[in-house]
């Protein structure tokens, strides 16, 4: 059955001769006829009440209702007398479905697609127990030291669903305006106003949940006051933040509460010093509001017993601290009480050992640590940062040493329950590519909830540690591919090898979470998008 009609597309080969590629219409498996003929007794067409039983029973689509089915049956329908199909179908049979429209409605990823399209996680959690789609230097076309800073990678990102968007911030040459550019480096800088008038533009155009902007902070006391009220009059209120009288949160708001909101995280300032030395030398000024690593160096470990948590060279690191000496020589001067009006999500670092670093009492507040420090401090530290994430929340970013804004593995800071694991948008790669899988789930609103044992508090003794083996049942995924349709549309005639024809092989990858069915085994047509359509079976 199907239609197994034929075309062919013509290559060259050795200059003189043409050969040809076959290239066949898609065809319905032999499984998918079986189980066809299974679920309509032997028949020739299928009603909505037999689609129903194999979606729910064969497909283990156990949210799928009748009516879903006839919604489904009335589609595919629809499709049948818009193309004018010249099959004469019975009168009795004109509210039935074919196998060949059954084989249709699984390839198609509008109809059958293997993630839902609407949210359906818990929204109403506060922002910890989330992980979020995040941005790392969102401004940035290219490379990380020599391309141009522009608002349209942050309009890029935002259409993909991107929910955290950095933005480094420095005053212009002229000290008089604010830039957004990647200090240290040769990038050439953008607008903020043309920045912030793109995340109000586009912020909720993929999805209606919080847009959070990270501010790598390098402006002088006036130009904070500055970008406060330029922040203020383009988002309006759009714009969230607590309150003056409660600007220290005890636990994060929910996604939910903040649908169509702009949040902002950063390091709340500290008080400036007018010191002219300061002002001539801003390497100085800004080891008071910087995010995160130079590009450099890193300095070495002081303390070879104590887990490094901050790079401390220059531009691009943590927002720091203020090392005690600096802190009893600078005379301050009073900051903007608007600009600290605005911050949210406080990004704040405690003094002492990692233990102090990481504790949960007080107010929520949010780190950020390079990659290399997340692999440091889960050496030694990992329960402590799982509880430190399960009420604050940890950002990680990329090394320094990417400067082809290449990126690290996510699931390293998302196994610490990490939220915000943040990516290169720009760049390549596996990383980028498990990224983008991960925040299409829970209809790609760039919020995932966590799942409950990252979240769960238990006993000292038995805490969970992600680098310790777990006494978990095994299963085993099979993958059946079943056809690679439409690769062809790719490819000119003449795009292979001259001595050889097309040859391709299929490679199969995928984060799965609470995916595989324990208790049966089952075929699952359709799971993943064309052109590849695979088949699942799990087994215990």
């Amino acid at each position: 059955m199907g239609n197994n009609m034929a075309t062919y597309n013509k290559y060259k080969s050795f200059l003189f001769f043409i050969r040809k590629f076959k290239v066949t219409e898609p065809v319905s498996p032999q499984d998918l006829e079986e189980a066809f003929s299974k679920f309509t007794g032997g028949g020739s067409h299928m009603s909505a009440d037999e689609l129903h039983r194999f979606l729910v029973e064969h497909q283990g689509e156990e949210d799928y209702t009748l009516l879903d089915s006839e919604k489904v049956v009335e589609k595919v329908l629809k499709e049948r007398k818009r193309c004018q199909e010249s099959v004469k179908v019975d009168q009795n049979r004109e509210h039935e479905i074919t196998l060949d429209e059954l084989f249709r409605f699984l390839l198609h990823d509008d109809s059958n697609g293997p993630l839902k399209a609407e949210v359906h996680h818990d929204m109403g959690a506060p922002l910890s127990h989330y992980f979020i789609y995040t941005g790392h230097n969102s401004y940035l076309t290219g490379n990380q030291l020599s391309s141009d800073c522009s608002e349209e990678p942050i309009i890029k990102a935002l259409k993909r669903g991107v929910r955290v968007i950095e933005l480094d911030l420095w005053p212009t040459y002229n000290k008089h305006d604010i830039k957004v550019d990647h200090g240290w480096t040769l990038t050439n800088p953008a607008s903020v106003i043309k920045c912030l008038e793109s995340i109000k533009e586009y912020g909720f155009v993929a999805s209606q949940y919080p847009v959070i902007i990270t501010i790598e902070d390098h402006l002088t006391t006036d130009l904070r006051a500055k970008f406060a009220e330029m922040a203020t009059q383009i988002f309006g209120e759009m714009l969230f933040y607590p309150g003056t009288d409660c600007s220290c949160l005890t636990e994060f708001p929910s996604p939910e509460s903040l649908k169509n909101r702009v949040i902002i995280s950063t390091k709340p300032p500290k008080e400036r010093f007018k010191s002219n030395r300061i002002k001539d030398n801003p390497m100085l000024n800004e080891s008071d509001s910087s995010e995160e690593e130079t590009w450099g160096n890193e300095s070495p470990d002081s303390n070879k017993n104590e887990v490094e948590t901050e790079d401390t060279n220059g531009s691009d690191r943590d927002e720091g601290n203020v090392s005690a000496c600096e802190c009893d020589h600078k005379p301050y001067q009073e900051c903007s009480p608007d600009y600290k009006h605005i911050i949210t999500i406080h990004n704040t670092k405690l003094k002492g050992c990692m233990k102090d670093k990481l504790k949960t009492d007080g107010e929520v507040r949010r780190l950020s640590w390079s990659e290399k420090t997340l692999e440091k401090a889960s050496e030694s530290h990992g329960t402590d940062i799982l509880r430190f994430t399960q009420k604050n929340i940890l950002r990680v970013y990329p090394s320094a040493m990417r400067v082809k804004s290449s990126n690290f593995k996510p699931h390293i800071g998302w196994m610490y329950g990490a939220q915000m694991v943040a990516c290169n948008m720009q760049g390549l790669g596996k990383s980028l590519w498990l990224m983008q899988g991960m925040f299409r789930a829970n209809g790609g609103c760039g919020y995932v909830k966590k799942p409950q044992f990252l979240m769960e508090k238990h006993q000292c003794d038995n805490e969970f540690d992600p680098t310790r083996i777990q006494s978990v049942k095994k299963k085993t995924l099979k993958v059946k591919v079943y056809m690679g349709h439409g690769w062809s549309s790719d490819f000119s005639p003449t795009h292979f090898d001259k001595c050889s024809p097309p040859d391709f092989y299929t490679k199969a990858s995928a984060l799965i979470i609470n995916f595989v069915n324990s208790t049966t085994t089952t075929d699952i047509f359709g799971l993943f998008l064309t052109p590849l359509q695979l088949s699942f079976i799990s087994d215990d």
